[in-house]
């Protein structure tokens, strides 16, 4: 945190992101610095956490790595969704999901949360500063029904409760999110089954009376029942970052009604609106088609590792995966192809081949006399371009290119095309510095010690060696050609066995 802390008094202040509530992109001024509230909306667990959710996540764990990085005190609140997710026949989704298998809903919660987490640490995304549930903050959600009721923007209706739209946009604009009309919202609303109580086709649910085989609900003096799905978040949100904070985050598709809704309860229970920044990340493709079980091209985290999915040439690792999701802006459409995975999985082992090369590199002693200036100054652009390009929305993508430059000189230092005396060792520093520390601690890349998870690569060279020291040829050649198919080239320089990723 010491560089953080230093890198805060150079560029605080110039972070812009783009603000969905405005369409703009703006200053980031935090409410309270250097503290940060940040809230993004966690997954509903009655299934395996899919791709969609995990670029969420990516995005957000890199916001807020680089906030951190910057010396802001971030707190980071992701909810586990555990109750009030409805289908549009009014059943609760992990209820349905407890029915078809004849299990509690609590061991779905249970299963599907641990694959959650399961998946997060694989692709190395940092927990959150509080993970809180909906069935934990049930008391919580029906205090601020109560205060919706006696404001007047809720009524029951038949031991349900609903959120009154009509009468809450006479004060507030409902749908300024994402951009919708009311009057155009009513014109294409429809009245679904079991929701023929509300007094407008819109009021969505606050509170929502169960049927009697409902197995999730709980006892209330408006009926038994379960809260309503948007309630949660605007519950847990300001519970613990207060009435306003400064991010709230999610997929673009809960903009609407999710988010919207969001906005709607806490401006009538808090007077307040309860992010001042809204982000949302962009939906993915599959060959330039929308990704969708219905269309058969909808995969998950581990199949796209395993590569056990038809339209999947091969696995891929983790860190490759990673890498391929931050090459795109977090707001920008990411299409999945073999193609661009595989392009993804050259452009990491590089990556990964020149931070094992610079971690190696040392700064030789010798009398700095001679420096070449204009180099000193490329090195030390490619470096503010990297802050820079993130500072810009976290731009990932323009930010892995700028490291690319940067890698190119350290290269050109391990070949000996350019000498390390050329530049002094704070130029050295700031280097190794900038390209670590970006990579490893912003972006989240981590070096992975396997080969196409296989541990073999330490045993094999030092096979090699001893092979080569006992001029047993034959096995020299056998493992240059096994180490050729997984795509490292073996360099014998004088001192020691080297090798390098193929590009």
């Amino acid at each position: 945190m010491h560089i953080a802390k230093k890198l805060l008094i150079v560029t605080i202040g110039k972070l812009k992101l783009t603000n969905s509530l405005t369409r703009k992109k703006e200053l980031f001024e935090p409410i309270n610095s250097p503290k940060v509230g940040m809230y993004v909306c966690g997954p509903t667990v009655y299934s395996n956490v899919h791709l969609g959710n995990l670029r969420t996540f990516i995005s957000f764990d890199i916001i807020n790595r680089y906030l951190k990085f910057l010396g802001y005190k971030v707190r980071y609140v992701r909810n586990i969704t555990d109750v009030g997710h409805l289908l549009d026949n009014g059943e609760d989704k992990i209820s349905k999901k407890a029915r078809i298998d004849k299990l509690e809903p609590m061991e779905i919660v249970q299963k599907f949360t641990n694959d959650f987490h399961n998946v997060m640490k694989t692709f190395n995304v940092l927990p959150p500063d509080i993970e809180p549930s909906a069935t934990g903050h049930l008391l919580e959600q029906i205090e601020m029904i109560e205060t919706l009721l006696s404001r007047g923007f809720a009524y029951q209706a038949n031991g349900s409760v609903y959120f009154d739209l009509i009468k809450y946009n006479k004060l507030h604009p409902y749908g300024k999110l994402s951009g919708r009309k009311m009057a155009d919202l009513i014109n294409q609303s429809r009245t679904l089954e079991g929701q023929d109580d509300k007094k407008n086709p819109l009021d969505f649910a606050l509170w929502k009376k169960a049927a009697p085989n409902h197995i999730m609900k709980w006892k209330t003096k408006w009926s038994y029942g379960f809260p309503g799905w948007h309630l949660e978040c605007s519950v847990m949100s300001t519970k613990y970052l207060g009435k306003q904070f400064d991010i709230h985050g999610g997929g673009l598709d809960l903009k609407f009604p999710h988010h919207d809704c969001e906005i709607a309860q806490c401006l009538g229970s808090l007077d307040k609106e309860p992010a001042k920044y809204w982000m949302h990340t962009n939906m993915l493709t599959v060959n330039g088609q929308k990704m969708s079980k219905s269309l058969g091209n909808s995969f998950l985290p581990w199949q796209l590792i395993y590569g056990n999915h038809k339209l999947l040439d091969r696995g891929y690792s983790p860190m490759a995966i990673r890498f391929f999701m931050l090459q795109s802006h977090y707001a920008s459409t990411l299409d999945f192809s073999n193609e661009a995975l595989n392009g993804s999985l050259k452009g990491y082992t590089k990556l990964a081949n020149g931070i094992r090369i610079l971690k190696e590199m040392i700064y030789p002693k010798h009398d700095a006399l001679n420096v070449n200036a204009a180099l000193i100054n490329q090195i030390s652009k490619i470096c503010d371009d990297c802050h820079n390009a993130m500072n810009d929305d976290f731009n990932t993508a323009l930010t892995i290119g700028h490291l690319f430059n940067l890698l190119k000189k350290v290269n050109s230092f391990y070949s000996k095309q350019l000498s390390l005396t050329d530049i002094n060792q704070a130029t050295f520093n700031r280097m190794k510095t900038t390209l670590l520390t970006f990579t490893e601690e912003i972006l989240g890349i981590k070096p992975e010690k396997n080969i196409n998870g296989h541990n073999l690569l330490k045993f094999l060279l030092e096979d090699y060696a001893k092979a080569k020291a006992t001029k047993n040829y034959k096995k020299v050649d056998l493992l240059r050609q096994l180490l050729a198919e997984e795509g490292i080239t073996i360099n014998d320089m004088k001192d020691f066995i080297g090798w390098a990723y193929n590009e």
